[in-house]
């Protein structure tokens, strides 16, 4: 299902509306879609290399307005499903974790692999500060769209091959660097160091 999918979103990468089937593909996988816009950005970036970092913008902005579309599912109807299948106390020690993580975890969410329309509708189940969930998702987003475009740009396809080797282990480590910066700077702040 996934691969017929996938290859109907590479279509869209020479149809003249090519821009907005990545806008709109942004947002739809940023709140239910399964299918990443990195699927539509390479190979238009491919085509359009002086475009790139446009349309690594276009990307963002549709991702990020997803994770807002996503943030209000969760906000709106998401908290009903939650307590069918969770006790209380294990809703909220999950949303203590979140309040306290809530940052970090939608910018490495935004950033990797990990599905990102989990962490938005979960911010929206929690009541996660808006301002910091869009904020988050613009780095974290931006980061990885702008990151992907900038290389198309500079290796062309020789990049694909990099990039599909190298991604998962990459982003791994991000998240380890990520997790160990965030570790630090909360025992400097126990400690009054910060």
């Amino acid at each position: 299902m996934f691969e017929g999918l996938t290859h109907w979103v590479i279509e869209w990468a020479e149809s003249p509306y090519a821009v907005w089937a990545l806008f709109f593909l942004s947002v739809a996988e940023s709140s239910f879609f399964p299918i990443p816009p990195d699927v539509l950005l390479v190979p238009l970036v491919l085509s359009n290399p002086d475009q790139g970092l446009w349309l690594a913008g276009v990307t963002t902005a549709g991702s990020v307005i997803g994770g807002v579309i996503g943030y209000c599912i969760g906000f709106f109807g998401g908290r009903p499903i939650l307590e069918r299948f969770f006790s209380w106390v294990t809703i909220r020690k999950v949303k203590d974790q979140f309040d306290r993580y809530g940052g970090w975890a939608v910018g490495v969410a935004g950033f990797t692999p990990i599905p990102y329309k989990v962490f938005t509708v979960a911010s929206g189940v929690f009541s996660f500060r808006v301002f910091t969930f869009v904020l988050a998702s613009f780095i974290g987003r931006g980061g990885r769209f702008f990151l992907v475009a900038t290389a198309i740009q500079l290796f062309g396809e020789k990049m694909l091959g990099l990039m599909e080797q190298y991604y998962i282990g990459s982003s791994i480590v991000l998240v380890v660097l990520v997790v160990a910066v965030g570790w630090a700077f909360h025992v400097l702040r126990q400690r009054g160091l910060s």
